[in-house]
């Protein structure tokens, strides 16, 4: 049995993450609304807790995205090349990636994530299954620059399909989708038949929408809190937990779900250095969800170099549906 490999790129270095959090929590200085990146959102504690979010009926997006590659998988292992390196973006536990293995039959599976520490377990397991598939863990924060190792291959070895599901592509802004897109397709030609398998999440009904990111049983709140906790062993903040509670909402006007940490009451953080004042009812930013129409993402592959794309959805027509799969080729 082969054994998986691990290369972690992404370092985070303990000042620049601070400084990160810390600009984002004094809008650099300014008043004005305080963010936190949704990369912060996966500790330990909460990559386990989205997880169990995958589990929960409202959380509509994986389960659907499961049943259109199951009922659609014949036609994608026709579309898709078999036998490619089989790139796996953000690939958490890398549930979703192993349900294309026997259709796709990929040479080489990446799995990226922000850090290999998540990975190793996974692909450990992975691994017995599937004993003779080559198998590599990247930690990257890919968020801002998309480099892969020489492990991944080069392009002589053949084409790379990039996977990139659960429509975590709603986590960028339409700006930095169509950045980060162009930077897949920039990787994508240097191989032929090289493309992007990708899950879009589809807009739809505001309240179906907000139930998804805030369930009755409170996991996505729970969640979303965590962040604080996380936040404070970065930074050395002070946020306290009963201080504040989740908040999801749809900005029409965005076509995003916003996920929210709003203060119960005036409250003072305070760190090493610094503080900020939250009035009750104040909120920090901590995730936008964007959702889209096929014939948008469909005109955005394109904008960033790539094919029309081959889609596939729970409904009869596209337009009906909840979730969409596409492939598009480099």
């Amino acid at each position: 049995m082969k054994t998986p490999l691990f290369v972690q790129l992404y370092q985070p270095q303990a000042a620049s993450v601070r400084q990160e959090l810390l600009r984002g929590l004094t809008h650099n200085g300014q008043a004005g609304a305080a963010w936190i990146a949704p990369k912060f959102l996966y500790d330990a504690l909460g990559s386990r807790l989205f997880d169990a979010i995958t589990e929960l009926p409202e959380y509509y997006p994986t389960r659907t995205e499961a049943d259109i590659v199951r009922v659609h998988g014949h036609a994608i292992a026709r579309s898709v090349p078999s036998h490619a390196t089989l790139i796996d973006l953000g690939a958490g536990n890398c549930a979703k990636a192993a349900r294309l293995f026997d259709s796709l039959l990929p040479r080489r599976y990446v799995a990226v994530d922000i850090s290999v520490d998540y990975l190793r377990e996974a692909l450990d397991q992975l691994q017995r299954r599937y004993p003779t598939l080559d198998m590599l863990g990247v930690g990257q924060d890919f968020s801002h620059t998309l480099a892969l190792p020489a492990e991944v291959g080069a392009p002589a070895d053949g084409p790379k399909v990039f996977f990139y599901p659960g429509s975590s592509i709603g986590n960028f802004t339409p700006d930095q989708a169509l950045a980060f897109l162009r930077q897949v397709h920039a990787v994508c030609a240097q191989s032929s038949g090289s493309g992007l398998l990708i899950g879009v999440d589809l807009l739809k009904d505001a309240a179906e929408l907000e139930a998804a990111y805030d369930d009755a049983l409170g996991v996505t709140a729970a969640f979303n809190r965590n962040l604080l906790v996380h936040v404070n062993r970065l930074c050395g903040s002070d946020f306290l937990l009963p201080d504040w509670v989740h908040l999801a909402r749809f900005n029409s006007e965005l076509s995003r779900v916003e996920m929210h940490v709003q203060a119960r009451r005036a409250v003072r953080v305070q760190w090493s250095g610094g503080e900020r004042h939250f009035a009750q009812g104040e909120c920090v930013h901590t995730e936008s969800s964007y959702k889209w129409t096929v014939a948008g993402f469909s005109a955005l592959l394109q904008q960033a170099g790539f094919s029309v794309p081959t889609v596939w959805t729970d409904a009869d027509t596209p337009e009906q549906g909840r979730f969409a799969v596409m492939w598009a080729h480099a």
